[in-house]
């Protein structure tokens, strides 16, 4: 069967996200603020689960429809056939629903009411007055935008930021799914140098080794749907088999992280062994202030602290300066740094080639881009 498949991300990274599911072989159907469809089988719901590194979840669009009341929202819903893909045992429920610039604005009323249509719909099809919902799990998303109500059944559970190696973070960690998207960003490759000087946990540097040896993010980790009567095992068993047989084990590649606390060190350098990629990534103590390198070319990509309570900023002061002086000496690197602190350019005394705005989560960041030289064609690295 062919579905329209829904893939959320960051707001500012759809691009990245595209070129992902075409690269996996998939055709986009649309592509708007914050979230790709794109049309795929049962088949692409295992391999884009598996494959993805910068989509949150992937939905099932089950129904599309205009809701401006709340008895629209029950009929409409009431209307829609979910015995394709809930079974009579199925356990289902609302497990979030969002909405924005929309009349339907109370999530736990919109959640109550689309389970009870839910409900009528499911007594209809099996013609039955109760549901045991002693079988798997089938959760469904609802998002409102300008009263147009989708509603998404979740193949993933587990949101796939969670790859399953980062046992431990630091204070304000980036997730693995924005630091994938950063790095497809920008043109690093794994024969190219990468240096992320504030590495906390590693996320930065374990996920570009990750895309340079080709692991697939979902590969040590199950989800939701794997468990489904609707898609055959056999196709999960074939996602997992095809993502084992394209990883390459015989890739060099020089990535390094380096952070001033030393307990944050030993954590990168565990998850790394979790993810399988430590052979990979050289990871070190090392302050800012003893940045260098001997190599001419090469990519910074990192995520500085950014001081989120109003005393901490002036700390950020001097912090920022000497990233400029940095990003001053190591003149043809190119640097990507996001940030939450608004102030960021003007303590790095230069204005940023390019600037994106990117959410993370609610808050607003920036992805600062200082573009260093390409390096010649003859250069190795």
């Amino acid at each position: 069967m062919i579905y329209k498949l829904i893939a959320p991300c960051h707001f500012g990274m759809e691009s990245v996200l595209k070129r992902e599911i075409i690269d996996l072989g998939y055709d986009i159907d649309t592509v708007e603020d914050g979230k790709v469809t794109f049309i795929g089988d049962e088949e692409a719901i295992c391999r884009a689960n598996i494959w993805l590194r910068t989509t949150e979840r992937v939905l099932i669009q089950v129904a599309k429809f205009k809701a401006t009341t709340f008895d629209e929202l029950f009929e409409n819903t009431k209307a829609v056939d979910f015995s394709p893909f809930i079974p009579s045992d199925g356990r289902f429920w609302v497990t979030k629903a969002t909405s924005i610039k929309s009349r339907l604005f109370s999530p736990s009323d919109i959640q109550s009411i689309i389970k009870k249509a839910m409900v009528e719909s499911m007594k209809k099809h099996y013609n039955v007055q109760w549901f045991e919902e002693n079988g798997a799990d089938y959760p469904l998303r609802v998002t409102i935008m300008k009263d147009e109500v989708t509603l998404g059944l979740d193949t993933s559970g587990v949101s796939l930021h969670k790859r399953g190696y980062r046992k431990l973070a630091g204070k304000a960690p980036l997730t693995e799914t924005l630091a994938s998207a950063i790095i497809m960003l920008s043109p690093y490759n794994a024969d190219r140098h990468l240096i992320d000087p504030f590495c906390g946990s590693g996320t930065i540097p374990i996920e570009a080794a990750m895309i340079g040896a080709n692991i697939a993010p979902g590969l040590n980790r199950s989800f939701i749907s794997d468990q489904w009567s609707f898609i055959p095992s056999k196709l999960w068993k074939e996602a997992y088999d095809e993502a084992r047989e394209l990883i390459k084990t015989d890739v060099n590649m020089s990535i390094q992280g380096f952070d001033i606390d030393d307990e944050m060190v030993k954590i990168a350098r565990n998850n790394a062994r979790l993810a399988g990629v430590d052979k990979y990534i050289h990871f070190q103590q090392r302050e800012l202030k003893n940045l260098s390198t001997p190599n001419k070319y090469g990519f910074i990509i990192t995520n500085p602290p950014y001081g989120e309570r109003l005393e901490d900023k002036k700390a950020m002061v001097p912090l920022y300066k000497q990233i400029g002086q940095k990003i001053a000496e190591l003149d043809t690197w190119s640097v990507y740094m996001i940030t939450g602190f608004e102030e960021a350019q003007k303590y790095i005394g230069k204005k940023a080639d390019k600037n994106r705005k990117i959410y993370n989560g609610m808050l607003k960041t920036y992805l600062y881009q200082y573009m260093g030289p390409k390096p010649p064609k003859k250069a190795a690295e």
